[in-house]
């Protein structure tokens, strides 16, 4: 899977010109799944955005993750955006390809499976709809933006890894 992460001072997401999700400070993420992606990936993917330190602690170094901020009083918040074309092959021609995309019925429950753990780990968490024509505006702080990628191998050695702990 893949994750584009934005910090933000805010960020939302219309259909059809009606806000569906909105969110302050924190972090924008455009999600994508790719042939081969589960859960496992999913899951990993999720801990990284959750626990990524992008931003500024006491002495202005990126050594704070979204997980930090949610105990404090100015909070943030984490928007979830599924965006298929980021799985997009460029290498060639002028026109992408999107055949390393997951075909779009396992992208959706990828994605709709990500939303409800994000909202288990994380409250303040917003979602754009899958397959929907959105409208993604952001302020970008920084800007600061960094793309996430786990690999379905990647995916199954962080299964292994944590096998057996609690």
């Amino acid at each position: 899977m893949i994750g584009l992460i934005q910090r933000v001072s805010s960020a939302s997401v219309a259909v059809d010109a009606r806000c569906v999700a909105s969110i302050g400070r924190g972090l924008l993420v455009l999600l994508c799944a790719q042939r081969g992606d589960d859960t496992g990936q999913a899951a990993a993917l999720l801990e990284r955005i959750l626990g990524y330190r992008v931003f500024a602690d006491e002495r202005g170094r990126m050594n704070r993750s979204l997980r930090d901020l949610a105990s404090e009083p100015s909070g943030a918040g984490l928007l979830l955006v599924p965006q298929f074309t980021l799985a997009a092959d460029t290498r060639s021609g002028t026109r992408p390809s999107f055949t390393p995309a997951a075909p779009p019925d396992l992208a959706r429950e990828l994605f709709d499976w990500m939303v409800v753990k994000a909202r288990d780990s994380f409250q303040a968490t917003g979602a754009g709809v899958f397959g929907a024509d959105m409208a993604v505006s952001l302020v970008n702080d920084g800007p600061v933006t960094f793309w996430l990628e786990v690999s379905p191998e990647s995916g199954r050695r962080e299964r292994s890894a944590n096998a057996g702990r609690t």
